[in-house]
């Protein structure tokens, strides 16, 4: 197996600062040094450029950094899509969670129909109309499903990227109502952190596998730290 390492420091998704740090800490971590030693062969192309919020304006506060997040998305679907193509996996770091809008684009892109496993806090599944806050790290889930602004449902030139019945969340435990709403019309699935205290883990890997994996060509598997307990990763 040979993967390709893609840095993506975004952090124009959110409001805190900091997360862009993400892919040097992962890297810091011997995140390289652990793949080799299971086997890995590893390529690691360094990171893909993001603007700097301080030297951009909003334009829209409903849709926080548009412009400079498409145009990130843009090229980290590229990036995802060339390592597929050329017989890599790719293990992208980032970053606040709006990667994801690149990612499941490239993935999609090179293989096909996909499955999707979302493990997060968070659905991640407003609009420009819904979200309370205007960052679009919140909105990028529901945008790889064909919903809310073109800008974000037509990275890489197609929408949707997936389809509900491939779509696993996993470890949600903060959605906001109307958010709430769209997840259920959707018809994605959805695996709460009752669910996990009742069946366990393991459980619910399987069946998110199971679920992910049925009539696709591949899993796009997305981590948001979030997702641990705030008394391990506050």
């Amino acid at each position: 197996m040979k993967v390709k390492i893609i840095g993506v420091p975004m952090d124009l998704g959110a409001d805190r600062r900091g997360v862009d740090m993400g892919p040097a800490a992962i890297r810091y971590a011997q995140l390289q040094k652990r793949l080799k030693n299971n086997g890995i062969s590893v390529k690691d192309i360094g990171n893909i450029q993001v603007p700097n919020p301080e030297t951009t304006n909003i334009d829209n506060m409903r849709l926080k950094y548009l412009s400079e997040i498409v145009k990130t998305s843009e090229l980290t679907a590229k990036e995802v899509y060339e390592a597929l193509r050329d017989g890599f996996t790719p293990i992208v770091l980032g970053g606040d969670h709006s990667i994801a809008l690149g990612t499941i684009a490239g993935v999609s892109k090179a293989l096909g129909k996909i499955g999707v496993i979302w493990i997060d806090a968070h659905g991640d599944f407003n609009t420009e109309e819904t979200t309370p806050s205007g960052n679009i790290h919140g909105m990028c889930l529901s945008a790889s499903l064909g919903l809310g602004h073109p800008a974000l449902t037509e990275i890489a030139g197609f929408s949707p990227k997936i389809l509900p019945e491939n779509t696993v969340i996993i470890g949600v435990r903060d959605i906001d109502n109307e958010e709430k709403d769209l997840i259920k019309k959707s018809g994605v699935n959805v695996f709460t952190m009752n669910h996990i205290d009742k069946f366990g883990m393991r459980d619910i890997m399987k069946e998110a596998i199971k679920l992910a994996g049925e009539n696709t060509q591949g899993v796009h598997l997305s981590f948001d730290l979030d997702v641990l307990d705030p008394m391990v990763a506050p």
